[in-house]
């Protein structure tokens, strides 16, 4: 499906979110503060768009994601840019060895992986002791009317528009079913601690359509 989806996906995106995409790549650019020679895990990269921000700050960015069809479209795209490299990944299995990332990043991606609290755990494994995840991923907005009118965007407004613009309106349809079906931000909170992030937290964007999560890798123990 996201193969399919691949030439057209960072289009369609910002389309069915008003534009609002870019600005949450903003805010997780901004919360996870790369700095130049920092080793950057994005999983769940799609083409990349959100990486390359990341790699323009010095850090050396991998930019990982389950679907050829997404790596090949990144690297045609992104693949000039000498701090960023692509890698097919799977999120429960990552190809990685132990505490090699200052921080990782999945944005979007999550809610499509099958165990995600596995995914959360193999994170925290290629994260450095002191390293730092941010989860950014749809939610539920916490005002019942915003959220009433949200879920009408989702049932009745995006279906429509991605048949008029994706190549394979019916990804988006699964969109919005996972979206409805996702947990809301306190539990993928709890997910976080129970995977053994410590200092979790998260913060709502866009009245709560989508939230970003943070935390860090506890430092090892002296002694």
């Amino acid at each position: 499906m996201f193969d399919q989806v691949a030439p057209r996906y960072d289009l369609t995106n910002d389309v069915l979110s008003l534009g609002n995409d870019r600005l949450w790549r903003v805010a997780v650019r901004r919360v996870i503060a790369p700095r130049p020679g920092e080793r950057i895990l994005d999983l769940a990269a799609g083409t990349g768009a959100s990486s390359v921000a990341l790699a323009r700050s010095g850090a050396q960015v991998v930019a990982a994601d389950f679907s050829p069809g997404m790596i090949a479209e990144g690297e045609r795209r992104y693949g000039g840019i000498h701090s960023l490299s692509f890698v097919e990944a799977d999120a429960t299995d990552l190809p990685f060895g132990d505490d090699e990332f200052d921080a990782v990043t999945m944005s979007f991606g999550l809610r499509n992986v099958h165990g995600p609290k596995k995914a959360l755990a193999e994170l925290l494994r290629v994260t450095r002791p002191g390293g730092r995840i941010v989860i950014c991923e749809f939610s539920h907005p916490p005002s019942p009317l915003f959220g009433s009118l949200y879920r009408f965007y989702n049932g009745r407004v995006l279906p429509a528009v991605a048949r008029v613009i994706s190549s394979n309106a019916e990804a988006y349809e699964y969109l919005n079913e996972s979206i409805a079906d996702w947990p809301d931000q306190p539990a993928l909170a709890a997910w976080l601690r129970e995977a053994g992030w410590v200092d979790v937290a998260y913060r709502n964007l866009s009245l709560g359509i989508v939230a970003l999560h943070r935390g860090r890798k506890a430092p090892r123990a002296r002694g």
